[in-house]
């Protein structure tokens, strides 16, 4: 054997010459990269450091130093920032002029566009109060459309659409007409020709009809009985119906039918979208209120807690609904994520009844609140009800009472014959009762705003303010009627061939006699033969002096509920519109003469 072998692996390493530890191996060295030293940094330390310890340095230094740190910072300075920077100076120095010329700096800055922007989001998500009631011009000449169809019993809008829906199963769907000012526009320049006047009608575009054969038939799509509610999403994708054959029908925007839910177990009375959503809510005489989604044409759930047939349902932006329920005389707020309730009962409804015998009225004819049938948002802390007395009531949602109440708000009813009260031969004036107060058949709100509608058997639509700090309704006046100063001047509105013949012949001849017989009849409001059974309305143009409010109105010769109101002379079935315009400039009285605008200076 070897003795390579042999020897210790200790023995054949190489012994060196000193005496320390056996260090391992070294690495491989890599070639250092040379550090480029930053010049400028390195001359601006020793700078600093110099003028440190030497107190005296050169002023061309000095200005050598301040020179680099703004090249620097000019370096270091995005395109952003530059013109950021360039606009703040811009807009300061406009600002120093135009204070150093005496015009007003805060309405310059009102008009910018950035805080033109905000106001328009905030507008449209609801969280600006806009005020309007007072700003309105109520002299507006109702135009009247109308079909061979029963009585309209819902009207709907999504504009410039109107759906409209029959006691005889019809869903009819019109095209609202442009404003005046954009039916004839002038496309050359030469002298603009005479105008004829401008259209006023709504165009009917389609309608759809149910079946009362088919009611067994569970496939049918489409409605077997009186439709009495219908509504529409705000993009107009959805239009929902509902009647009291227990159904409720979803149509797209060319009425065809997409889905029919048969949840409920009694006429549907009310349907409302929320806003900006397809989230659709419905509330019946079966006493329970039911959420749906659209979009998956789909029940969602059911609320229950009145004690009577819900006969209306409002909703706005938020996930809330409020509800009447008839005779059971309470309002119930349903906060559908949280699923719970606030519960309101309506009060008497007759006021102060000493107050009310003292100015005169019988106290037979103070009935107290025996119905709540109508019910509408104002904004998502306040709502109104309208009761079968007549009475429309504030509701906040911080008490259980109403703020305010408006007693016989359309009146008292024409007290009836003594051959129509009694049935004997010579009846006396002791067996004819008191007049009872108007039911309220219609109420509206315009979202957001101080504007409220209301509608009776009397014929009138009448406007009310919601004051926001005395927390109280104002009477405003009633829509159709004109100025005082307008029928003082001569600038009556001439009625147009497709518009109502409003007027009541009894009274104005009873005015014949009077010296100025004429300007009271002329200033008299229009009255709609029918039964008003709801209202819609809708803002139409840009928001400000050019902005127009168009209402509709769904008349008939009955009740939606019923077959009472039938002994109105000249009842008419169809529908109403009303296209207001606010106020004109001060120190201008505005007319209109076959619907062309005519403006007169008063001095």
């Amino acid at each position: 054997m070897s003795s390579f072998f042999s020897i210790p692996g200790a023995q054949k390493k190489r012994k060196r010459d000193n005496d320390g530890p056996v260090s391992k191996r070294p690495a491989r060295p890599r070639p250092a990269k040379p550090k480029a030293a930053p010049k400028k940094r390195v001359e601006r330390d020793e700078e600093i450091s110099g003028s440190d310890s030497e107190s005296g340095l050169a002023e061309d230094e000095d200005v050598e130093v301040s020179g680099s740190e703004s090249d620097e910072d000019d370096h270091d300075e995005t395109a952003a920032q530059k013109r950021l920077r360039l606009a703040t100076q811009y807009l300061s120095r406009v600002r120093e002029e135009v204070e150093a010329t005496g015009w007003d700096a805060e309405q310059i800055d009102k008009d910018m566009i950035a805080a033109r922007l905000e106001d328009d989001v905030a507008e449209s998500k609801g969280k600006v109060f806009r005020h309007v009631a007072s700003e309105i011009d109520l002299d507006s000449r109702p135009t009247m459309f109308r079909d061979n169809t029963h009585t309209v019993t819902s009207v709907a809008l999504c504009s410039p659409f109107i759906y409209l829906v029959t006691k005889d199963s019809q869903l009819i769907k019109y095209r609202l007409q442009p404003p005046p000012d954009e039916q004839y526009k002038q496309t050359t320049r030469k002298k603009p020709k005479k105008q004829a006047p401008p259209r006023k009608r709504p165009q009917r575009l389609a309608s759809v009809k149910g079946k009362h054969k088919r009611a067994g038939d569970k496939n049918f799509k489409g409605h077997v009985g009186q439709i009495l509610c219908v509504a529409v999403s705000d993009d107009g994708k959805y239009v929902v119906t509902g009647g009291d054959d227990k159904r409720i029908v979803v149509w797209d925007s060319t009425l065809k039918p997409l889905r029919v839910f048969t949840h409920h177990r009694d006429a549907v009375t009310g349907l409302v979208f929320r806003r900006n959503s397809h989230q659709m809510y419905s509330c019946s005489k079966d006493r329970t209120i039911r959420v749906w989604n659209c979009d998956a044409l789909a029940f969602v759930e059911s609320l229950f807690g009145h004690a009577d047939s819900a006969l209306d349902v409002d909703a706005l932006a938020l996930e809330r609904l409020v509800s009447v329920g008839a005779r059971d005389r309470t309002v119930r707020l349903w906060k559908v994520a949280d699923e719970t309730q606030l519960v309101f009962r309506a009060s008497s409804g007759t006021g102060d009844r000493k107050k009310q015998i003292d100015l005169g009225v019988n106290p037979n004819s103070l009935a107290a609140t025996g119905s709540l049938d109508r019910v509408a948002y104002i904004d998502e802390s306040y709502f109104i009800t309208g009761s079968d007395n007549g009475c429309i009531s504030l509701w906040t949602l911080s008490k259980k009472k109403p703020l305010d109440t408006i007693v016989r708000a359309h009146g008292l009813e024409n007290p009836l014959l003594p051959s129509e009260a009694s049935s004997e031969e010579h009846a006396s004036a002791k067996d004819v009762p008191p007049p009872q107060p108007r039911g309220i058949t219609s109420l509206r709100a315009l979202p957001y705003s101080d504007l409220i509608l209301s509608g009776s058997t009397d014929g009138f639509i009448r406007v009310w303010k919601f004051d926001e700090k005395e927390k109280k309704l104002q009477s405003v006046g009633i829509l159709g009627q004109p100025n005082k100063e307008m029928a003082a001047h001569g600038i009556i509105n001439e009625t147009s061939p497709d518009a109502m013949d409003l007027g009541d012949e009894d009274e104005t001849h009873d005015h014949a006699g009077d010296t100025s017989g004429a300007k009271e009849a002329a200033v008299e409001p229009y009255q709609i033969k029918g039964i008003v059974n709801d209202i819609a309305i809708i803002s139409r143009g840009k928001t400000g002096s050019n902005e127009t409010f168009t209402i509709v109105c769904a008349v008939g010769k009955e009740h939606r509920l019923g077959r009472w109101g039938t002994d109105i002379k000249g009842a008419k079935n169809g529908a109403v519109v009303f296209e207001l315009r606010k106020k004109s400039r001060k120190g201008a009285i505005k007319g209109s003469a076959n619907g062309v605008e005519k403006v007169s200076d008063v001095e």
